[in-house]
């Protein structure tokens, strides 16, 4: 079962118009507090948001799908229904050290499979504007990772990885193309 989680899990950057409910983002940070952390120190607090108004103050922050110069995703309408902003925790400082960058990986990820459980699709950001995010959603927490959430609006297929190919790229009928290395390849 983790593993039809794992291949269902692409990024993705166009969404229905649909709520995601606050039950929803609870359940799932409540259940990745739970995750193991460098020395136990549990240092990652999250911000939750699902209304349009709490939305909006995020989501200008976002760089999305850097690899598409010729797009910008997600088209109008189809924006993010929820996001799950993670953070380190004031004592823990404002950078990413090697631990800490292991724990948000770790949560990042089980957050993930934890939203493709519950029929949701994702995207994990780093690419955003840490400071504006910072400033107006009013944290005291530096934000590290965003998690977009929503309802698929959007196609996404894995490829067989081949040298030359882009990241990843959309066809003529908008569909997510993702290249991934074959088993053989990954293996030394």
């Amino acid at each position: 079962m983790i593993r039809e989680w794992v291949e269902k899990n692409r990024s993705c950057r166009g969404y229905e118009r649909r709520a995601v409910p606050m039950e929803t983002l609870m359940d799932m940070v409540d259940c990745v507090r739970l995750c193991a952390c460098g020395g136990n120190r549990q240092v990652l607090r999250y911000a939750l948001s699902c209304t349009e108004e709490k939305n909006a103050k995020i989501f200008p922050h976002i760089r999305w799908a850097a690899a598409l110069k010729d797009r910008h995703l997600p088209d109008k309408g189809k924006e993010p229904a929820a996001y799950i902003v993670m953070c380190l925790a004031p004592e823990a400082g404002a950078e990413l050290g090697p631990s800490q960058a292991v724990d948000v990986g770790i949560a990042a990820q089980t957050l993930c499979l934890l939203a493709a459980e519950k029929g949701l699709a994702n995207c994990m950001i780093m690419a955003f504007d840490r400071s504006g995010v910072r400033r107006d959603l009013g944290l005291e927490a530096e934000p590290v990772l965003i998690i977009a959430l929503g309802y698929r609006a959007e196609e996404a297929v894995l490829e067989e990885w081949k040298e030359g190919m882009p990241a990843y790229w959309r066809d003529e009928k908008d569909v997510h193309h993702v290249p991934k290395r074959s088993l053989r390849e990954c293996l030394l």
